[in-house]
C-alpha cells in the first residue's frame, strides 16, 4: 500500500489519501437516490445505473496540499449527510456525517491518481431489486469495517485529526448550504 495522491479536475484542490500503513477502507459502489443526486447536483450527470464509486476510511487519512479553501459543502436535510465538493469545477468530492466524532469519510474514487491500492469495489449499497427493494452486497463488511474502523479512531483519539471540521465546535470547516425545495425540485430523483 502507498499513500495516493488526488486532485480536482481543475487541479485546484489537491491532497493525500494517507494509505501506506494497510488497506483502512471499504471500496465501494453505492446505488442509493441520494448519492445519484448528489452527482446530478454537482455535475449534471446522472450515473444510472453505474451507481456512484466511493472509498470509506477516517478523516485522518486525507490532507491537503493546495487548496483546502475551495472546498464547499451542501447537504439535502438540516440533519442529513455532509456533501463537500470543490467550489473551483463544481465536482463532488467526500461524503461524511454530520459529526467529527464517528470518523467517517467516503472519498469520490475518481480523483485518486491510482486506484490500484485500494483495489476493486469489494461491496455495493442499496442495489436495486425488481421488486422495488434494494440489498447490499458484503454488507457485514461494509458496515462491520466502518464501525470498527470509526471505533478505533474515537478511543485513539484519530477522530480530532480531521481537515473537515473545527474539533472545538464540532462544526464544519465550511458553512452548509442546505440545498432548497426549488433546487431538490430540478433532480430526477
Amino acid at each position: 500500500m502507498t499513500d495516493v495522491p488526488f486532485s480536482c479536475p481543475c487541479g485546484e484542490i489537491k491532497g493525500t489519501l494517507h494509505h501506506a500503513d494497510a488497506p483502512r477502507g471499504n471500496h465501494v459502489r453505492c446505488y442509493c437516490s441520494a448519492c445519484r443526486a448528489a452527482l446530478v447536483y454537482t455535475t449534471g450527470v446522472d450515473p444510472e445505473d453505474r451507481g456512484v464509486v466511493l472509498f470509506q476510511t477516517t478523516p485522518d487519512k486525507i490532507s491537503f496540499s493546495q487548496g483546502r479553501e475551495n472546498l464547499a459543502v451542501f447537504s439535502f436535510s438540516p440533519r442529513g449527510l455532509l456533501r463537500w465538493r470543490a467550489s473551483c469545477c463544481g465536482v463532488p468530492l467526500f461524503t461524511m456525517l454530520r459529526t467529527p466524532r464517528f470518523a467517517l469519510v467516503g472519498m469520490m474514487t475518481d480523483l485518486l491518481e491510482d486506484t490500484s491500492s485500494i483495489g476493486p469495489v469489494a461491496m455495493e449499497a442499496f442495489i436495486p431489486q425488481p421488486d422495488g427493494t434494494t440489498r447490499h452486497s458484503n454488507g457485514i463488511r461494509l458496515y462491520g469495517g466502518t464501525i470498527w474502523r470509526a471505533l478505533v479512531a474515537r478511543v485513539s483519539g484519530r477522530w480530532k485529526q480531521t481537515p473537515f471540521f473545527n474539533i472545538e465546535t464540532d462544526a464544519p470547516s465550511a458553512p452548509v448550504h442546505l440545498v432548497t425545495e426549488d433546487e431538490r425540485a430540478t433532480l430526477p430523483f
